[in-house]
């Protein structure tokens, strides 16, 4: 019941291989077709967006359990993030990237280990950072998307068990609190927790033998330099913890909901679309490990449900079949019409609206991209047209940004960056999601194979 990756963050959680064949983009023989030639139009106040995270894209998050992980020996990181896209200065840049490409909507987030480096020692002067970010996006037109936590947190919560400490889910709710008392009136959507499903996921995949053991090295140095007795990151090392992320998430969510009780509140998921060959006993226990628990806390704490999807998986009874030959590296199909399917799925089995958080594929060739968008897309627009209500879709990402443990080797990004003089070049894939964007809706025309 297990399968073979490779050993990148995003390749385990939902990224596609650096260099994809574009016979693989939709037109697997299993694939349903793209037939319909008409105009599809998308719901009035559709959120077009695009995301980033703080740690890949703001740089030098020195107080990170994340920048501590980069700089140990051993580590598991490819480099470190450095400078990153020195977004925490380029901020503004970003925002009128955006706005220039029509797009009505930016997620990112805030960045916990800035906002509080040491325990209860809250920071003023970020808050207020964050807060001109969020009043950025309203000038320009952009809903704020905000997450409360995107992997990274202060390195002396991982020193304390991260999540999993007794105490964890009460911290997280305490910063929580701070950060919607400040910040919660110029949000458009909160999201709690980005992916914490993550490692119900890797329970499923089989990593290199020599992984497990680099990671443990890794996190053994980490507890030196810190002086403490062990540091962790639950959301990637201990398939169990899922009842203390629950925790988590509902800690966070009623505190935001207690500083502003109109605001959306929902959790984003690492979320496959999974599908069978005859047998589906293998299948159905994934989801029941992987995907059950988050969607049981989403019907009573979760006012809509995030879905991140990167593509498709098929199970027989033994196990994962092997994706088509040319979907690269990350183990799953990067089918773009799996989006449609994963966005079903999470609405039926929660009964919430869904936000698509992240979508989008790894590319060194932007061609890939182009056609890769529409497609996703129109996927999604026939969920819509069965009766799932979608309330937008948000691609991942906005910029060629730090990819964990993969460093900058992956290229997810609408828009490239020189990371010695930080400009950022506009990609032809952008202006494929700004003209759909601008018409909230697509044209027959652009699903075609050329691009």
């Amino acid at each position: 019941m297990t399968e073979t990756f490779a050993l990148s963050r995003r390749g385990i959680l939902g990224g596609g291989s650096a260099l994809l064949a574009s016979a693989a983009l939709g037109r697997s023989a299993s694939a349903t077709p793209i037939v319909t030639p008409a105009a599809r139009a998308f719901p009035k106040n559709f959120l077009w967006g695009t995301a980033t995270a703080g740690h890949q894209v703001e740089g030098n998050n020195i107080a990170s359990d994340m920048w501590l992980l980069e700089h140990v020996r051993p580590t598991i990181f490819t480099e470190p993030s450095g400078d990153a896209c020195d977004s925490l200065n380029r901020w503004e840049e970003d925002l009128d990237i955006m706005q220039a490409l029509g797009l009505n909507a930016y997620r990112f987030s805030v960045e916990w280990s800035r906002i509080e480096p040491e325990p209860g020692a809250f920071s003023s002067a970020y808050l207020d950072h964050y807060a001109r970010i969020i009043e950025g996006c309203h000038k320009r037109g952009l809903a704020p998307v905000v997450t409360f936590n995107h992997f990274s947190v202060p390195a002396w919560f991982a020193a304390r068990g991260h999540f999993g400490a007794n105490d964890g889910a009460a911290l997280f709710g305490r910063y929580c609190d701070r950060v919607a008392r400040r910040l919660a009136s110029g949000m458009a959507y909160a999201m709690t927790l980005n992916e914490p499903n993550a490692a119900a996921q890797l329970h499923w995949v089989k990593l290199p033998e020599a992984f497990g053991g680099a990671m443990r090295a890794m996190y053994a140095a980490a507890a030196q330099a810190m002086g403490s007795p062990a540091f962790a990151n639950t959301t990637f090392q201990n398939s169990d913890a899922s009842d203390k992320l629950i925790a988590a998430h509902i800690e966070g969510f009623q505190a935001i909901k207690a500083a502003r009780s109109d605001l959306p509140v929902g959790v984003g998921l690492s979320l496959d679309d999974d599908q069978t060959q005859g047998s589906t006993v293998v299948r159905d226990a994934k989801r029941l490990s992987v995907y059950a628990p988050w969607f049981a806390v989403t019907r009573t704490h979760g006012d809509y449900i995030g879905v991140q999807n990167y593509g498709r998986r098929v199970y027989d009874a033994n196990g994962q079949i092997p994706p088509p030959p040319g979907s690269g590296a990350s183990g799953r199909e990067n089918l773009p019409e799996a989006l449609g399917n994963a966005v079903r799925y999470a609405h039926e089995q929660t009964a919430k609206p869904v936000l698509v958080t992240e979508n989008g594929i790894s590319a060194a060739d932007d061609a890939v991209r182009q056609r890769y968008i529409p497609r996703a897309i129109a996927g999604l627009h026939a969920a819509i047209a069965d009766g799932v209500p979608v309330l937008g879709y948000i691609h991942w990402s906005l910029l060629d940004n730090f990819e964990w443990f993969s460093g900058y080797r992956e290229q997810f990004g609408l828009v490239a960056l020189d990371r010695t003089t930080f400009q950022r070049t506009v990609k032809p894939s952008a202006h494929v999601l700004e003209a759909i964007a601008r018409a909230n809706g697509l044209r027959a025309e652009q699903l075609g194979d050329s691009v």
